[in-house]
């Protein structure tokens, strides 16, 4: 039987994590590091599900922690690209989680073989035969420096590392080179992943996440369709 010292104990134990939550949450805010903090335990329950379910289906949200972050909203809005829903980077909706929850797969495409670079949610899918074979995390040209919209085709590679031959010092890896009008932008892996921002950040090349560059670098031939389109605003 429960008595009333164990009720409050339980009591002063829920009040106390209350405090412990209040108190990191407003640490990590302070400290820029927390984005989106759900608002009730069944919120956390479903951004988990989503962002777990989004994982598995290789929608990579970044941590499967229950907290919307840009990652999340980064794989959100490639999920909503390839379900047909309003595309951005906006927050879980409910519509999103209805849908998240209830695949089972990824969906097939109409796209033909290729590459796409969608810069509206800095993500590149790979499409082999009418499937996505991988959807993979990009940060394309910043401000001044924007990565063109438009069709390409691979015209040269050059695996492994090698330097920047437009900016010292720059190191670029599995380089994907896709516009003769522009010949150097390509898709390449950077030096640390911590180059491959959520936003724009490069100076027009396409970066890709390592080590993913790499296995698209060695299935990719020359001659194949790359993409380009979207904006960030």
């Amino acid at each position: 039987m429960r008595t009333d010292q164990d009720r409050a104990a339980r009591h002063a134990l829920a009040g106390a994590r209350r405090w412990v939550t209040v108190a990191v949450t407003a640490i990590l805010a302070s400290a820029g590091m927390l984005i989106a903090v759900p608002h009730s335990a069944e919120a956390a329950s479903t951004a988990y599900r989503v962002e777990y379910r989004l994982n598995r289906l290789g929608y990579n949200p970044g941590a499967v922690d229950g907290v919307i972050t840009s990652r999340t909203r980064q794989a959100l809005c490639a999920w909503r690209e390839t379900h047909g829903l309003p595309i951005g980077r906006y927050t879980l909706t409910s519509r999103d989680a209805t849908s998240v929850l209830a695949a089972t797969s990824r969906p097939t495409t109409s796209r033909s073989n290729g590459l796409y670079v969608n810069k509206t949610c800095q993500v590149l899918y790979q499409v082999v035969d009418h499937k996505y074979r991988r959807i993979v995390r990009v940060s394309t040209g910043k401000p001044g420096y924007e990565t063109p919209n438009g069709t390409g085709y691979v015209w040269k590679k050059w695996a492994g590392w090698h330097t920047s031959s437009i900016y010292s010092g720059a190191q670029m890896y599995d380089s994907i080179y896709f516009r003769r009008d522009r010949p150097g932008i390509a898709l390449h892996g950077s030096i640390s992943n911590d180059l491959v921002k959520t936003y724009p950040a490069s100076h027009g090349c396409v970066r890709v996440w390592r080590p993913k560059i790499h296995y698209i670098f060695q299935e990719t031939p020359i001659g194949r369709k790359v993409v380009v389109y979207g904006s960030y605003s």
